[in-house]
């Protein structure tokens, strides 16, 4: 596959093609759910022409789907994030190749990226970036997996890091929740991403539609049932407010 023939992944096809050809969602956006749908799958070719098509397409940065890998590899697993990450430098090393470029030496990240180092001021950052995030209160600080995990790193850190914004940390988040099947996660965050506006109702039907060409239908429609559950909750709300 080259740069020239391969510029929209599955846009050819006459099952995907339609789904990606659809309004309402941006080709960056489906780009985002689709990495997460393949990346989870055990399949390295889709990985592979999915990582380098973003690339070719210039859809995705190298330094955003790295950016992807560290995100995707908190919802769906280190082992899945270490196939991610040889994916994403190995479609970035065949797109040089194919360019006549040298691919350049990266060097170290800097100290300052990894966040604070002052503990307290983490842990308060992230119960501050839960609430603005899922829109519930946040957990307490009495087990390693909420004060060690939730608080200081995923919210104290991966939520508010750069490179990538708030909405494709959503974009990526529920796709992946999506492919654990875990119902509590998918309730959230499905819900905190309408609530928030951060992904509106009709951009979430696009975006379960593009997961569910890639994840199976039996998946999507669990989203689809919290989508439609969550709104319900929401409009609700809305009216009891005016």
């Amino acid at each position: 596959m080259h740069v020239e023939t391969y510029q929209d992944v599955m846009v050819a096809d006459p099952v995907f093609g339609p789904v990606w050809a659809r309004p309402g969602l941006s080709r960056r956006d489906r780009r985002f759910v689709t990495l997460t749908c393949v990346c989870a799958s055990e399949s390295v070719g889709d990985m592979n022409d999915h990582a380098y098509a973003a690339l070719a397409s210039g859809d995705i940065t190298y330094d955003e789907l790295l950016e992807f890998v560290l995100h995707f590899a908190v919802y769906c697993g280190w082992p899945r994030g270490s196939e991610a990450e040889g994916a994403v430098r190995s479609q970035f090393a065949r797109l040089a190749a194919e360019r006549g470029e040298n691919v350049p030496s990266r060097s170290d990240l800097p100290l300052e990226s990894l966040g604070p180092t002052d503990h307290g001021r983490r842990l308060d950052e992230g119960e501050k970036c839960f609430v603005d995030v899922n829109l519930l209160p946040a957990p307490p600080r009495d087990s390693p997996y909420f004060q060690a995990g939730i608080l200081a790193f995923v919210f104290g850190h991966l939520w508010q890091r750069p490179n990538l914004g708030r909405r494709e940390r959503r974009l990526i988040t529920v796709a992946a929740v999506g492919v654990s099947e875990a119902l509590g996660p998918i309730y959230s965050h499905v819900g905190s991403a309408l609530e928030s506006g951060d992904i509106s109702r009709s951009e979430m039907d696009e975006v379960i539609l593009q997961f569910s060409a890639y994840a199976g239908f039996p998946k999507g429609r669990v989203l689809q049932k919290a989508a439609s559950d969550s709104w319900q909750r929401i409009s609700a709300s809305n009216q009891e407010g005016q």
